[in-house]
């Protein structure tokens, strides 16, 4: 398993925006009281992708987290591995590890004539309430399966069989999957990576702006399955497959399953932050909070797109009020989260 930092050219970025190039994208209000301020980045960019919306630093590198999953799971499907919908859709979430999702996870290793020890990432406990007490009830700890990333491991372990690569350093950032990533993330994002890092799970994680997530979003959202070249039409495979079951990219009410059924988006949220969302015409959003809270990030994406005009105010409407973004105090609401960047 890949540990540590991994090298990098020295003139390569050593951070994401600092706080003066960041600005305020929305505050937390109780009893009329601003309690809470929230900082970061965030770009929308139009279908010919110029820029709509430019706040704070959205030039500056972020590391997108779990926001990369589409690309990873790209490369994936480029390498060999041969999923269907359901197993597309886990290859792309950050589950919450319900019954369902654990049983798509075992079948994609089943493909590949593996067993769950052959997932590197962390032992985990499932998010899912459901599934956590059924785990204690029957005598058990924490397993990789659980591990809200099990389906992106899984993928590129069965992409690593299917291609003759050896399966138990598909984590290594020479491994000929993670170059295939990297190929995928710089075709997709139009950019060249501006660094390299290990991600919570223990895949490598690279370093792209704002700027490139939201346009490698809105090439992924609006590819065509006619597309005479593969990867495309893969793309537009994953787009379907999300689609299709958005309670599977995370789970029921989670924001981006929320942004997915309402805006037929393509949406996903990272860690430290971060999110990523691209509507059918390819009108793009990506979000980082600097302070790592993904708590603002949906009702940010959502109220700047409909700054722009992308979308309607039922819609931002019925977003919001999915997001649920009242702030509690004895039970009853006395403030909310606000958005003030848009």
């Amino acid at each position: 398993m890949t540990t540590g930092s991994i090298p990098t050219a020295t003139n390569a970025p050593k951070g994401t925006a600092a706080l003066g190039a960041s600005a305020e994208l929305a505050v937390v209000e109780r009893s009329g009281f601003v309690e809470s301020r929230h900082a970061g980045s965030a770009v929308v960019l139009a279908p010919d992708g110029s820029v709509l919306r430019s706040i704070g630093d959205p030039s500056a590198p972020v590391f997108p987290r779990s926001a990369l999953k589409p690309f990873q799971a790209l490369a994936s499907l480029a390498s060999g591995a041969e999923l269907d919908p359901e197993e597309l859709v886990l290859a792309t979430a950050s589950h919450t590890g319900t019954e369902e999702q654990a049983k798509i996870v075992r079948r994609v290793l089943k493909k590949g004539r593996l067993g769950i020890s052959a997932l590197q990432c962390p032992a985990d406990w499932p998010e899912d309430s459901a599934s956590r007490d059924q785990l204690v009830a029957g005598g058990h700890g924490p397993l990789s399966i659980f591990h809200n990333c099990s389906g992106k491991h899984a993928a590129m372990l069965l992409a690593s069989v299917a291609s003759g690569w050896d399966p138990r350093s598909y984590l290594s950032p020479e491994h000929p999957l993670q170059e295939r990533v990297r190929e995928v993330v710089s075709r997709m994002t139009g950019e060249q990576i501006l660094r390299t890092g290990v991600d919570g799970c223990g895949a490598p994680v690279h370093a792209i702006t704002l700027t490139g997530l939201a346009a490698g979003y809105s090439r992924v959202r609006t590819t065509r399955s006619d597309s005479p070249f593969p990867l495309y039409r893969n793309a537009a495979a994953l787009t379907a497959a999300v689609l299709a079951r958005p309670d599977l990219i995370s789970g029921v009410g989670h924001p981006d399953a929320i942004l997915i059924e309402e805006l037929g988006a393509l949406a996903k949220r990272g860690a430290e932050g971060v999110l990523a969302v691209a509507l059918e015409d390819g009108t793009s959003v990506a979000v980082k909070v600097l302070d790592g809270s993904l708590r603002p990030a949906a009702a940010v994406a959502v109220s700047l797109l409909a700054a722009v005009g992308a979308i309607d105010s039922p819609a931002l409407t019925r977003v919001r009020a999915r997001l649920d973004t009242a702030v509690q105090g004895g039970g009853v609401p006395v403030g909310e989260l606000r958005v003030t960047c848009a």
